[in-house]
């Protein structure tokens, strides 16, 4: 913005504006609601941008599915409108086909049988060739208009403004006044937009800017205009609409930003810079396009029968792992009461490190999603705002706050942190005044400049003194407890957008008697742990990307010692008693939290009695040996090291932690290919090289299934989100991921960009995904589940929810097994519209590939 107003005009310009905005905003409350067919222009933008995906802030990030505005869609359509959306690829690469051909994760039977089903008889080095042609005639597509390439830059300028979260040291004027009356009073001033020399040249309101340029087309455009400009910036779009959509954002309650204005901008700078309004035909979609092919018989294209004999053949491998004499684990046996049951986040890292537990000794471990069922907003004790840490599929029910109750302690960690945050503030307040600095660098840039060569130059040194210094400053579970009781709390109406403060005695019950039966406990351990995680990393602006996705991109461990507080209380305990769950009166529940870059575990043990020390002391030391076979195994998917000393591996994995310019602290989700749902038997033994989202679960005790229920319905959703996000952002990068680590810049405290402005990047950096530019680590598989339930349960499941349904008939989800305990655990495999094909089927089709005859799978 190369003119800057003076102070009158911008006060005489926001006196203008506040009155003209209320109508606007009353307008704009229509364009989600009921009434939004009474007004056709908030019609026209709720089904425009119902096919753009939502996006969190950097610093909450939550891994969700950038295509899932078309989930209504079988995949292969849904990808080719992406891609005419968008401009992304919708399957990997051809080079990675042929990586995963010549290395033998296709196997070659299977691929054969699915070309056969649809009629190729080609050979696969003349479809892999067939397939390279026709990914080079796609990057000889026609380069960008570039009037568009003016307007999207300097839009994404002006939204980097207006949605700053604090970074900005000269915030955008007027923003409490709306985008648009904001944009309004500033844009006379932008020597990038000509012909517009005052704000009155403008229309006075979003609706009036609307009208003014769309009431040039016919109605029936609308919407084909709508979806071409806001998937045109589909990273501002989607934080957009999440914003609009989230009530407790103070930012947005603050400086609010509707999808009406953020459109009237958009179209209102396109006529001022002579940019197209209309999509070009190759855009075209039409309103009805997608409803015009329902019912065609199309065969999916060439990729996609690939990626489908990828994911079979992976399917075929994971089946030979999973225990098939394991019927009914609850009688599984002669087993004596464990040392300890340690329950971790089905996270992918967990199956790593429960491997390595259970090596240790007489150790069960446990998988549940790792908001560990409890919904609430939390506040940590110094924490600036509170957070969800749920699901974003779920709604927060309560409000906890940490409260100090060891006045003493928190003196001590007040003083560490008041430090360490005055220092930060001075380093910050440097940066952005250059008269301060040059006397700092006089005075104390040689020690500061000395401090940034060791974190460079020996980051191993700077690791230890960091644990040094953690081991003086008391962690916030040292003297803190989370408020539960309802009654503790003065205000439970009007706080915090009516959430209710803690929760009443029925709740907690139920919370613990969720978690117990999900995951069909029947016995209890002397020491149970709900174990949430979190990660840790330095210089990472995709940190929060690598803590618990099921607490929406926040650490775990809150919720741990919500749920271990609710499940100690003695009044709980009795009444789980009443209702069947025999709680020794020997157990102590404690939480912990699974650092996921380390592999170390973290016990809260403040409250467990003098009784259970000796327990606890073995189980530390347990935990210390683990943490070191886990961290060289994860040593070695990181370096193809097969020799990884695991005396050394936590050094190592420390110092990966510690040092800022480690691009690959560890590999998150990365991988992530299935999601067994069943009990601990059917893996134990088998190591599934943390590829396995694993949920505890035993169909002996759920004869009504409602647990499996609940499973099915929420972890496996999210979890399909989480495997579609690493999907996407691995076959391209560019567009469904975020670019290389290197030429990424953070903005205004929200998102990254490449470059220097643009859009915002709405999903994992290149560093995530890949060893290299060249060379991927995550194989790009949709999620394979397998549930180990019998058929007609999970049939009924299926039957009451259509929305899972549709996820697995249009191949969201690439493949669900049931193996069946009432059938001696035979394989089914879900073949759509809820039917079944057998196992023993599917390889009587195997055998009849060389007479080229799939034979029809059989109906149940």
């Amino acid at each position: 913005m190369s003119k800057q107003p003076s102070q009158s005009e911008l006060e005489r310009d926001a006196r203008t504006e506040r009155t003209l905005q209320q109508s606007d905003q009353a307008t704009d409350r229509l364009e989600t609601g009921p009434d939004a067919d009474q007004d056709p222009i908030a019609a026209t933008i709720e089904r425009a941008v119902e096919r753009v995906g939502a996006v969190w802030p950097l610093y909450s990030f939550v891994t969700a599915n950038p295509l899932s505005g078309f989930e209504d869609q079988p995949f292969h359509r849904a990808v080719a409108d992406g891609e005419r959306l968008f401009g992304g690829r919708g399957y990997p690469h051809p080079d990675i086909f042929r990586t995963a051909w010549e290395r033998g994760q296709i196997d070659p039977d299977v691929l054969a049988v699915e070309l056969e089903a649809h009629g190729i008889a080609d050979d696969p080095e003349s479809l892999l060739e067939e397939m390279a042609a026709a990914e080079a005639a796609r990057d000889a597509d026609a380069e960008p208009d570039e009037a568009t390439e003016i307007l999207d830059r300097v839009l994404s300028k002006w939204l980097a403004a207006f949605l700053d979260e604090g970074q900005a040291k000269w915030p955008m004027p007027n923003r409490e006044e709306g985008f648009y009356a904001a944009w309004r009073s500033m844009v006379p001033y932008d020597g990038d937009v000509s012909g517009c020399d005052d704000s009155s040249d403008l229309p006075e309101t979003a609706t009036e800017a609307l009208e003014s340029v769309l009431d040039e087309y016919p109605e029936g455009r609308w919407i084909d205009i709508a979806e071409h400009h806001f998937a045109a910036l589909p990273g501002w779009t989607g934080f957009i609409k999440q914003r609009v959509d989230d009530d407790t954002d103070p930012w947005q309650s603050t400086y609010p930003i509707t999808l009406r204005e953020y459109l009237a901008v958009r179209l209102t700078l396109a006529e001022l810079l002579d940019a197209p309004i209309e999509p070009s035909s190759d855009d075209e979609r039409g309103a009805d396009a997608g409803d015009e092919s329902e019912g065609e018989d199309e065969t999916p294209p060439l990729p996609e029968l690939w990626l489908t004999a990828w994911e079979k053949s992976y399917r075929e491998r994971l089946l030979e792992q999973l225990d098939g004499s394991v019927t009914e684990p609850a009688d599984a046996g002669e087993s004596s009461r464990p040392a300890a049951q340690l329950v971790f986040c089905i996270d992918t890292r967990s199956e790593i490190i429960r491997r390595y537990i259970e090596g240790q000794g007489r150790y069960e471990t446990h998988g549940y999603a790792g908001f560990f069922g409890v919904p609430m907003r939390y506040r940590g004790y110094d924490a600036t705002a509170a957070v969800d840490a749920c699901p974003p599929i779920v709604d927060p029910e309560h409000r906890v706050v940490d409260r100090p109750d060891d006045e003493e302690t928190m003196t001590k960690r007040d003083r560490w942190t008041g430090l360490a945050k005055a220092t930060r503030k001075h380093f910050k307040r440097l940066k952005a005044n250059v008269v301060a600095a040059f006397p700092f660098v006089e005075g104390g840039g040689a020690a500061y400049g000395s401090a940034m060569a060791a974190r460079t130059l020996a980051p191993s040194a700077i690791a230890s003194l960091e644990n040094a210094v953690e081991e003086r400053v008391p962690s916030q579970h040292e003297f803190c407890s989370p408020v539960l009781d309802y009654d503790d709390h003065d205000d439970h109406s009007h706080a915090d957008h009516d959430l209710p403060q803690g929760m009443r005695p029925e709740e907690k019950v139920e919370y613990a008697q969720n978690a117990f039966a999900l995951m069909g406990w029947t016995e209890f351990a002397r020491l149970v742990v709900f174990t949430g995680h979190a990660s840790e990393t330095t210089n990472n602006p995709f940190d929060s990307s690598l803590d618990c996705g099921a607490c929406a991109g926040n650490p775990g461990g809150p919720n741990a010692r919500v749920l271990a507080e609710i499940c100690n209380d003695p009044d709980v305990q009795a009444e789980l008693r009443e209702r069947g769950f025999n709680i020794p009166e020997d157990t102590v529940f404690l939480a912990g939290e699974h650092n996921t870059t380390t592999d170390e575990i973290t016990l809260f043990d403040e409250g467990v009695p003098e009784s259970h020390r000796e327990d606890l002391k073995q189980l530390r030391a347990d935990l210390e040996r683990a943490q070191a076979g886990a961290a060289a195994e994860r040593l070695e998917s990181m370096t193809d090291d097969t020799d990884v000393d695991p005396r050394e591996a936590v050094a190592e994995v420390e110092r990966k932690a510690a040092d800022w310019a480690e691009t690959r602290p560890e590999w998150g989700l990365a991988g992530n290919a299935s999601f067994v749902i069943g009990p601990r038997e059917l893996t134990d033994d088998e190591s599934l090289d943390g590829r396995a989202f694993l949920h505890s679960y035993d169909w002996t005790t759920d004869p009504e299934g409602e647990a499996l229920e609940a499973i099915v319905t929420g972890p496996l959703v999210v979890t399909q989100w989480i495997n579609n996000q690493y999907y996407f952002a691995t076959v391209d990068n560019g567009v469904y991921g975020s670019g290389s680590k290197v030429t990424q810049n953070p903005l205004g405290n929200v998102g990254v960009v490449q470059g220097n402005g643009g859009d915002l990047m709405t999903g994992l950096p290149l560093q995530s995904l890949q060893r290299s530019d060249d060379e991927p680590y995550h194989q790009p598989l949709r999620l394979t589940a397998v549930i180990h339930a019998p058929r007609e349960r999970v049939t009924e499941i299926l039957r009451r929810h259509d929305e899972v349904a549709e996820l697995l008939d249009n191949g969201w989800v690439a493949d669900l097994t049931v193996v069946d305990p009432e059938r001696d655990n035979e394989a089914f495999h879900y073949r759509g519209d809820l039917e079944w094909t057998s196992q023993s089927q599917t390889a009587m089709s195997a055998r009849d590939r060389g007479q080229g005859r799939i034979s029809t799978a059989a109906q149940d």
